[in-house]
């Protein structure tokens, strides 16, 4: 099945998810499973079985993950190309949230071939983007070009909205690399993808990723400034930020105003100390905000 075959009755799974709202996410995803088989598309109903899984995996909840999967899996055909894909890519991502990389890296390769070689481009970036986020340093940033270059050629929408995130990725692994003159364009060039695409928050993201790379070119000034009027923009929505506040934080302290940093270092500990991911993938990073923002 196609996008284009669905049941125009049917929401499009992908528009259901609020990537910051796993439960909420979950909660949408459920409210269409009765829809899904009334409509007898086991293909849909297979889709939409493993995005709920994947919401439970953001929640760390990986044996119900599994079990959700295994459900999809019984369901899915041999014709059934584009659910196959996604049970890959799904499955695959549960074991790499729950510290099994090694059992996702061959899921997301297959996942990438299969949907590689059916024309399903959306799929196969995500696949190989997620190949990607499991390699070591010189081979992930191969496969992010490998993502982004099927994502620059391809008529599919979905595998063109990967843009902007291919372009922060690559990003990264020049700035974790030292090479911080290269991360700064494809942030750059990921911040032009965002306004093109027009979503603030994502928008907001990229101008973060652009400021912490100024920071590590000892551009402090620029950054401080950048990230200034990203906690204004906070403060405008009311939704705080503590990798904002963590920044401000850290480009004081590199320019000496230590008295002014500790305020920003206390509220980022604040609010990042109630990030599940963070306090348990950044725990050196939380100690640091908890020293110079001298928590008890």
């Amino acid at each position: 099945m196609t996008v284009a075959d669905q049941d125009s009755n049917l929401p499009d799974i992908l528009g259901l998810w609020d990537y910051n709202d796993p439960a909420g996410t979950e909660s949408k995803l459920r409210a269409v499973l009765a829809k899904a088989v009334a409509s007898d598309d086991r293909g849909y109903h297979a889709e939409l079985l493993t995005q709920i899984a994947r919401a439970q995996g953001l929640q760390r909840q990986f044996d119900e993950a599994h079990a959700t999967l295994d459900r999809a899996d019984a369901m899915i055909g041999s014709d059934m190309r584009r659910a196959k894909v996604r049970l890959l890519v799904e499955r695959g991502r549960v074991f790499n949230s729950s510290g099994s990389a090694d059992k996702a890296k061959p899921l997301f390769v297959e996942a990438w071939e299969l949907a590689s070689g059916e024309g399903i481009d959306g799929l196969a970036v995500d696949a190989a983007h997620m190949v990607a986020a499991v390699e070591v340093r010189e081979e992930g940033l191969k496969w992010n070009h490998k993502a982004l270059d099927l994502a620059n050629s391809s008529s599919d929408p979905d595998a063109q909205r990967w843009t902007g995130s291919l372009c922060n990725n690559i990003g990264w692994s020049h700035h974790s690399n030292g090479e911080y003159d290269k991360a700064l364009i494809y942030f750059e060039q990921a911040l032009q993808h965002r306004r093109a695409q027009g979503k603030a928050d994502d928008i907001r993201i990229a101008r973060w990723c652009i400021a912490r790379c100024l920071r590590s070119l000892n551009r402090v000034e620029e950054a401080l400034a950048v990230q200034r009027e990203l906690e204004q923009q906070i403060a405008e929505i009311e939704d705080p930020d503590g990798y904002i506040y963590e920044e401000l934080a850290e480009c004081l302290q590199a320019l000496g105003r230590t008295d002014e940093a500790r305020a920003h270092f206390l509220r980022a500990h604040e609010l990042l100390s109630k990030n599940a991911w963070f306090v348990e993938g950044e725990a050196t990073r939380l100690a640091r905000l908890a020293m110079l923002g001298g928590v008890d």
